[in-house]
């Protein structure tokens, strides 16, 4: 089930999709600034027909391409930088001492010496739920995170295969790969958030189109469809990294919890106390990142597969018993 060509391959996708996902963004990025200079000028300026909309627009996109760059780069730098403290804040995550947990610890330190790997830190998340994640983007920033209804409710070996589900996804590489995805998508919807608010407080109040020189409308309410066209592309083509983030992983991560702690059984037995009880109120994008999550991404699309298809898993290529 964890095959050494299998795992590899994740790995490997994992790590291109990351070096796609930031070579794409220069390009969507341009997009959206086009599309918000459309919208601009589509809401406020006076124009005589599409053509000559288009055209200030891309006059406008030639002296703001650089600061949406800028300002890119920067919300780039910070949330990478930050992003552990900003998913610690969202959650009411805070750090778990030795002392305060040294079973825990010890856990933790075996699986990870095991492999060679470094030990990340603990959070606790003072929660009756259920649940766990994973976090960080490089061996000084990995924390895995749990909460007190988690570790008062599991016994020594289902946590301890929590623990290894959550460093295969630092393994794989899952972590990471989610992390940039958030913050490459969040750009997106903000802007793209930021022009439909705007359209609604200016572009409704002027009957939802433009007036020329003369006073008539002349292609704005055109330019504003256009624009709302090109920003939906650009957040589509960043949503398709997220839903590119296969279902795959959390059954990788099963099976490699499987592979660290040589107990199937343990694993088993952690996903059926955590189902049904593992509801936290976190944000989409960190939920995303929990061991379970019934909460769809947007709406729609399920992250997680279902805890009885991947006990299933782990009966039938792992050996485990129901």
């Amino acid at each position: 089930m964890m095959g050494a060509f299998g795992l590899q391959t994740h790995i490997w996708n994992n790590n291109l999709k990351s070096i796609l996902l930031l070579a794409g963004f220069p390009v969507l990025l341009l997009l959206l600034s086009f599309g918000l200079s459309v919208g601009y000028v589509g809401l406020v300026e006076p124009v005589n027909g599409v053509g000559e909309g288009l055209t200030l627009a891309i006059e406008h996109l030639s002296r703001i391409w650089p600061f949406a760059f800028l300002g890119a780069g920067l919300w780039f730098f910070f949330a990478w930088m930050f992003h552990q403290k900003i998913i610690e804040a969202s959650v009411g995550a805070k750090g778990l001492s030795r002392k305060e947990a040294p079973e825990l610890y010890n856990l933790l330190e075996n699986l990870c010496i095991s492999r060679g790997l470094a030990t990340p830190k603990l959070n606790i998340i003072e929660s009756p739920s259920l649940n766990a994640f994973a976090s960080g983007v490089s061996d000084k920033t990995y924390k895995v995170t749990v909460t007190r209804g988690l570790i008062e409710t599991l016994d020594r070996d289902e946590l301890e295969a929590v623990l290894a589900h959550e460093l295969t996804h630092i393994m794989n590489r899952d972590v990471r790969l989610l992390i940039i995805a958030v913050i490459f998508v969040g750009i997106f919807s903000f802007f793209g958030e930021l022009l439909f608010r705007n359209m609604f407080r200016t572009g409704l109040r002027v009957g939802g189109h433009t007036r020329s020189r003369n006073g008539d409308s002349r292609g704005g309410g055109v330019l504003i469809l256009i624009a709302i066209a090109m920003i939906v592309i650009a957040y589509l083509l960043a949503l398709v990294i997220r839903f590119a983030l296969s279902q795959r992983r959390e059954y990788l991560a099963d099976a490699g919890a499987v592979e660290l702690t040589r107990n199937p059984n343990a694993m088993i037995s952690a996903l059926k106390k955590i189902s049904g009880r593992a509801r936290i109120d976190a944000p989409n994008d960190i939920q995303q990142m929990m061991v379970e999550n019934t909460q769809p991404f947007a709406g729609v699309f399920a992250t997680h597969p279902p805890i009885d298809k991947r006990i299933e898993a782990l009966v039938n290529f792992a050996g485990g018993k129901q």
